[in-house]
Order: C-alpha cells, then structure tokens, then sequence
C-alpha cells in the first residue's frame, strides 16, 4: 500500500516559549482541558512504553486516571507483562496522542508503585462490573478461549452477590514521575513546534527542539 499521498496539513495553532506555561503540569492541565472541550476521545488514552530486562521495549495504551505535581496514575494487574516490566526496569515513557488537536505530549520519566491505600481508595470507585474484571484477568497470560473468561466473571458475580468487592491483591496502581516533558504541536510546512522542559534539581529547562 502506497501511502505517500496521504498528507495533511497541520494549521490548527502554534506553540511558543511566550504563549506555553512555565510550569509543565500547569501546561499539560491546560491542554488536557481543552482536548476535553473538544470531545476528543478518550483524552486520558496515553501510550505506555515499557523496556523489559532483556531490552526489549513494549508499548501499548492504558488509560490516566488522575494526575498532580506528583506524577501521572494509571491501574494494572501487577502479574501484567508492563508490571513485570517496570520492576526490573522503571524507566518508561507514555505518550498523549491528540490528534484532533494536532498536537501530542510526550513524557519520560521513572514508573513507581503507589500505596495500596491509595489503589483501595480509586478501586472503591470503579463499577462493579470493572471492580468484577479485575478479579476475572491473570493480566498477559495465555487463555484458551474468551468463554472461560465469562464463566469466571459470572462465578465472581454470584460469589460476591450483595457485598462489597474487595480489592484483589494482584492489583494496583502505578505513579509516572516525569523527568521530561515535550509538548508537541503541528506546524505549516512540517515546522513543527516542539517545547521541551528537562527536569533539574528542583526546576524545569525550557528549550525548543528542532522539527
């Protein structure tokens, strides 16, 4: 398939050292919002790349469920092949990919796990139904068909009819706390605008990178 046709041209906005925000949290609430305004979807999908002990890097999309001057939160099955990941090698990047807006935001930094009070907190806010799958995946390993899937989640169903589902223990929350951020945005004739902050000590560097 021949795809060298298939431009578009990227007009929508511009992003200076002027216009963006000097704090990079501050900078990513504002256009989180506004991808939020704009009905993107799913603007919280972010794309997780993880590097295994062999070297080998894996990359699929999770889903941000809260965020701070801390760092950004997402949920897995700590038995998940980007668990594992993680552990033997925190050092991992995600990637915002905003489309609609022309725009994407890149962020690297070091993966951690966070308390399991704090991961009880959000799982006592899940829907039923999710706080149910949670107990159904052994995440990344092999089944052999998706029906062993559902007789499990009708099993869990009937077992925890009328009460409270608690938290399984395999489960939990990851905190991203970035080292650097890049804030992306299309540009005329390719000549992108690509902001970058690097973390240092106890501040950011600002620079522009080159398209």
């Amino acid at each position: 398939m021949d795809l060298k046709d298939q431009r578009q041209e990227y007009i929508l906005d511009v992003l200076t050292e002027d216009t963006v925000d000097k704090n990079p949290f501050l900078q990513f609430t504002k256009w989180f919002e506004e991808a939020q305004e704009r009905d993107v979807l799913e603007p919280n999908a972010m794309s997780l790349c993880t590097v295994d002990s062999e070297g080998q890097p894996s990359v699929r999309t999770v889903l941000l469920k809260y965020f701070d001057t801390s760092g950004f939160v997402f949920f897995t099955n700590h038995g998940s092949k980007k668990a594992g990941d993680m552990n033997s090698n925190p050092k991992v990047a995600v990637l915002f990919p905003w489309l609609d807006l022309q725009r994407q935001v890149r962020i690297r930094g070091r993966a951690e796990k966070i308390s399991m009070l704090e991961a009880s907190k959000y799982f006592a806010s899940r829907p039923r139904g999710s706080q149910l799958g949670a107990w159904v995946s052994d995440q990344s390993q092999v089944v052999s068909n998706r029906q062993l899937l559902m007789d499990k989640f009708k099993q869990l169903k009937d077992k925890f009819s009328g009460k409270d589902v608690p938290m399984p223990k395999m489960w939990g929350g990851y905190r991203i706390v970035p080292e650097a951020f890049e804030f992306w945005q299309g540009g005329e004739n390719r000549i992108h605008d690509r902001i970058q902050f690097r973390k240092i000590d106890d501040g950011w560097v600002i620079e522009r990178l080159m398209p």
